[in-house]
């Protein structure tokens, strides 16, 4: 690969979500604090929405990793789960013995009791799914019932949805007024506009332990932002696929090329390189008409 041709440690654009390349965005760190002050308060439902490949599961990591120790955390990673999975994922996650072969009335009285114990103990515990969007209907309605499990002064169990613009939409229906009404902080993920893609180019970059001059020059980082619409997993696959071109030639500067080679090859973002194309030609056709006008008014007696 290109590491050793470009000084690296290691791959600076990987599509797994790595803690370590974290870096402080506006979107990624207003979200980080949303749900720190959403758990901090004790309400039931937090939600966290975003585009595919915006950086959720990343957030969802670090809030893993850094979450006050006064939490006790449950995390589903694929909550693609049927209700009585759902509660067997949960009361394992929360070490209740056996939780895989008692029934799901006794299931259901141990976690309650799972969570009054750990709420004597001064425990917060916090319920986490990733990809929220694929609950199916009859374990979204459980989710909910799991608030309902709640002290005189507050929630025995606190929820955090990551999820895809989807389940705004299934909580739009009015079979989940319930739960909507449930949740009481929010946030939007946004796509990176151009200056926070060129930070977040080069702190990769400097993470992975680069030290040389510019690869992604200032014009290259805002074309790379167009095209990926500031989608960061975007980005990486077309900044990956840069590297290994420059690599292959035996060249150490990125170059506009090397990008619009890259976006042919890159599902998502080719769409952009023919509409670019059409407006170039367009561009170019009324730059003829003009000069051929031009031409004939010239040339009229």
């Amino acid at each position: 690969m290109y590491l050793y041709h470009f000084g690296l440690r290691e791959l600076p654009f990987t599509l797994t979500p790595n803690t370590n390349f974290y870096l402080g965005l506006a979107p990624h760190d207003e979200a980080f604090a949303v749900l720190l002050t959403a758990l901090k308060s004790g309400e039931g439902f937090i939600k966290v929405i975003g585009e595919v490949g915006t950086g959720k599961t990343l957030l969802c990591r670090k809030l893993l990793n850094e979450i006050p120790e006064h939490f006790v955390t449950a995390y589903i990673p694929n909550p693609y789960l049927k209700p009585d999975e759902l509660r067997r994922a949960v009361a394992v996650e929360l070490d209740v013995k056996q939780a895989q072969r008692m029934s799901v009335q006794l299931l259901t009285q141990r976690i309650q009791s799972r969570l009054l114990e750990l709420h004597n103990e001064g425990r917060s515990v916090v319920l986490i799914l990733d990809e929220a969007q694929a609950l199916p209907a009859e374990s979204l309605e459980a989710l909910r019932l799991f608030t309902n499990l709640e002290t005189e002064t507050r929630k025995l169990l606190q929820v955090v949805l990551f999820a895809q613009p989807e389940l705004d939409q299934r909580l739009a229906e009015n079979a989940f007024r319930q739960l909507k009404q449930r949740i009481s902080f929010s946030y939007q993920l946004r796509p990176m506009n151009a200056c926070e893609v060129e930070s977040y180019i080069h702190h990769r970059l400097n993470i992975a332990g680069y030290k040389g001059a510019a690869l992604f020059d200032h014009a290259l980082c805002k074309k790379i932002a167009q095209f990926s619409d500031g989608i960061p997993r975007l980005v990486n696959i077309l900044c990956h696929k840069m590297l290994m071109l420059s690599f292959g030639e035996g060249q150490y500067k990125i170059t506009r090329q090397h990008l619009l080679t890259a976006v042919k090859d890159t599902e998502g973002t080719d769409h952009k390189l023919k509409h670019q194309n059409l407006t170039t030609i367009f561009g170019v056709v009324v730059l003829i008409m003009l000069c051929i006008i031009v031409w004939f008014i010239g040339v009229q007696p």
